[in-house]
Parts: C-alpha cells; structure tokens; sequence
C-alpha cells in the first residue's frame, strides 16, 4: 500500500504514524501536517521525532499545511495530549526538517501523477483535504481510498455532546471532503469507544518489550492515558487513529461495516459539527419529511473492529 498521511501529529496521531511507518510491505509517500491539537509548527516538529524514533529519519517528506481552519478560529487539544502533544516529554529535535513545497499542492501533485495508487489516510480537522479538493476535484475519483478517523456514529462526541474533535474544529472542510467523491471508509469515536481501548495490561505488556519504540510509546502516552483515566473513567487509553491505521493496513481487521449515506452540519449552534450517519431504523426520507433531500450512500462507516487484531498491529510497530 502507497500511503499519504495527513496529521495534526499528538499522543495517538504519532502511534498511527508508527504502526504505518513499521509494516512491511507500506510504502510512506508524505506525511502532511495539518492544524489541530497542539501549536501547529509542534505538529511537524512531533511527526519527524516519530519519524527519527522509528528508523526512518530523512526518508519521508514531511509538508507543512493548513495552520488555520477554511474560516474558523483555531482550537487545540493540549489539555488532552500535553503542551507538546507528547506527554511533555522533551525529545530531542530530530535532524531531518519539513520539506519545501505546501501540504495540499503534494497531496494533489502524487495522486494525480498516479490515479488510483495512493490511499489518504485523514487523522486531522481535514482542511488540507478541502484545500486540495478546491484546487483539483477530480483528486477524489484519483485516489485509491480514502480513510478518515472523524465523527460519531449516533452516539456522543468528544468536544460537545453531537461533535469529535476532527469534524468539529472544520465542520465545512469536512462536508467539501464528504461530498467529493471519493471512495471513503470513516472510523469514528463512537467506533473508538467500542475497539479502540488499550487496556491497562495491554499497556503494562506493550511497556514490557523494552525496545527503543516502546519506550517511546510509553512516554508519549503518559498525558492522554491519565486523561482517559480522570476524565473519562476507562481502564487504559483511547487510539483512534492507530485504530484506522491498522484498520486501512488490514481490511481483514474490519468485522462490521455499513454503507451509509453521510453529511456535517456546519451551522447548527448545538450540534456544529455533527457527522450525520443514516440508520436502518429511520424512515426514508420521502416518508418522513417530503422536504427532505434523500440522499445515498456516500461512505462506508466502520462498526465493529477485531481489538485483539488491533493489539498485535499496535504491538508489532514497537518490537
């Protein structure tokens, strides 16, 4: 698999980076930084420690890109992730440095200089995405697939009660990306409370290989782990974006998944944000409301995932 990765690289963005960075047979072709849950430069500076922590210092690019939203004030998550958006923990800065060139310019340029080769993997507020849409929107039908950690599915958010982080800080970057055309697979927190917990003994096992990667896992987890704990009340730490990862590298990973017709509210003042994700118990739409616009399927939404599969891949990237 050819893989583009867009992050607004923290706590778990970096462990996604590691299980795609570390799996035979996954090529890397960018990574590109978008704004979101640290300073937007930390961002960068996170991806090429991860880069550098995993043996691959210099080998892949590294882009700067959106440092604001299309249109709305920027919004970090460092109380989740720490100041740095690994644990506090003072790495080293790494050698290699960004790349010149713009995040969305690349994202276009690679896939459409090779029409259904490269897979996106989105696990930020998807502005880089919108950008490269506007720019050429025919990158959504050239794209191999695309993969995006984003939304609730029916079920609560992690920043309102209707919103996920992702979609909420860039509600209407994420209804130009949805609404593009591409071949689209969501991994939603309402997923991520389901099969996305590391547990506390997986943790202590992953903590036990003692190898340079785990160590470096270990110390990044520190803050989203005791958020978890505190805030949230769950017995170990929440990986969203490892999560799709693993789920993107190994479809096999995937046990329930539904095609589902979805849209982000972008003006609501409770629900900003909001990933709409059609039921089967609803009506159709005619039925319900003849106002109402039905529309298709437009995404397979992710529903249940193998966790001990996600364990072993998670477990793989640090030996």
């Amino acid at each position: 698999m050819r893989l583009i990765v867009d992050t607004d690289t923290a706590g778990d963005d970096v462990f996604s980076l590691m299980i795609a960075l570390t799996r035979p047979g996954v090529s890397v072709e960018a990574i590109t930084i978008a704004h979101g849950n640290v300073g937007f430069a930390q961002h960068a500076e996170n991806a090429l420690a991860t880069l550098e922590a995993c043996g691959r210092g210099g080998e892949v690019p590294v882009y700067l890109g959106a440092a604001r939203p299309l249109s709305r004030t920027p919004l970090a998550a460092s109380y989740v992730f720490g100041a740095d958006g690994m644990s506090d923990s003072g790495f080293p800065r790494a050698a290699q440095r960004p790349a010149p060139g713009e995040a969305a310019d690349q994202i276009v340029r690679r896939i459409m200089a090779e029409p259904g080769e490269i897979t996106l993997l989105a696990q930020a507020p998807l502005t880089n995405l919108a950008l490269a849409v506007m720019m050429e929107p025919r990158i959504a039908q050239a794209c191999r697939h695309l993969w995006i950690m984003g939304g609730t599915d029916n079920g609560v958010g992690n920043v309102t009660p209707a919103a996920e982080y992702n979609l909420y800080v860039d509600p209407e970057a994420a209804k130009i990306v949805l609404g593009a055309g591409f071949d689209v697979s969501i991994v939603t927190w309402t997923e991520t409370l389901r099969d996305g917990l590391l547990t506390l003994d997986q943790l202590g096992e992953l903590a036990a290989l003692e190898t340079p990667r785990s160590r470096f896992f270990m110390a990044v987890n520190r803050a989203s782990l005791a958020f978890a704990q505190k805030t949230q009340g769950l017995g170990g730490s929440l990986h969203p974006d490892a999560l799709t990862c693993a789920l993107a590298l190994d479809e096999a990973l995937i046990l329930d998944a539904e095609m589902c017709a979805v849209d982000v509210e972008t003006k609501g003042e409770l629900t900003r944000g909001y990933l709409s994700v059609s039921h089967p118990i609803l009506p159709d739409a005619e039925l319900a409301d003849p106002d109402l616009p039905g529309k298709p399927p437009n995404a397979r939404v992710i529903k249940s995932a193998d966790r001990a599969g996600f364990f072993a891949a998670m477990k793989a990237a640090l030996v």
